[in-house]
C-alpha cells in the first residue's frame, strides 16, 4: 500500500461515508462518550469504542510515498471522496438486500 500526502480523520470519513447513503451525522459529547447521531431522525449511528484507541495515540499521521512517486513515476489518481464512495458501494454490495454479509463461504 502506498500513502497519497493527505491526511482525513476517522470524522471526516465517518460524515463522508454517511453521505454516501444521504445521511447526515451530528456529533455531540466528548472523547470516549462522543456520538454521531443521524441528523433527522436523532438515532444513534456511532458511538466512540476505547477498546480501539491506540495505546500510544499520535496527533497526525501522514504517509510518505515520495520515495515511489521519485523512482517510479507513481502517483495517486484516486480522491478520498471517491476512495469512500466505493468502499461504501462495496460494502453494500456485499451486505446485499438482506442486510447481511454474503461471503462466499456462507
Amino acid at each position: 500500500m502506498l500513502a497519497t500526502g493527505e491526511t482525513h480523520s476517522v470524522r471526516e470519513f465517518v460524515k463522508k461515508a454517511f453521505e454516501e447513503v444521504g445521511r447526515a451525522v451530528e456529533w455531540s459529547g466528548e472523547g470516549a462518550d462522543e456520538t454521531g447521531r443521524d441528523a433527522e431522525s436523532g438515532s444513534e449511528l456511532v458511538k466512540i469504542d476505547p477498546r480501539y484507541f491506540r495505546r500510544t495515540e499520535v496527533d497526525h499521521l501522514l504517509g510518505d510515498s515520495s520515495k515511489a512517486r521519485r523512482e517510479l513515476g507513481w502517483s495517486h489518481k484516486t480522491t478520498f471522496p471517491e476512495l469512500v464512495s466505493e468502499m461504501v458501494r462495496e460494502d453494500l454490495a456485499a451486505v446485499g438486500e438482506n442486510g447481511k454479509r454474503n461471503d462466499p463461504g456462507d
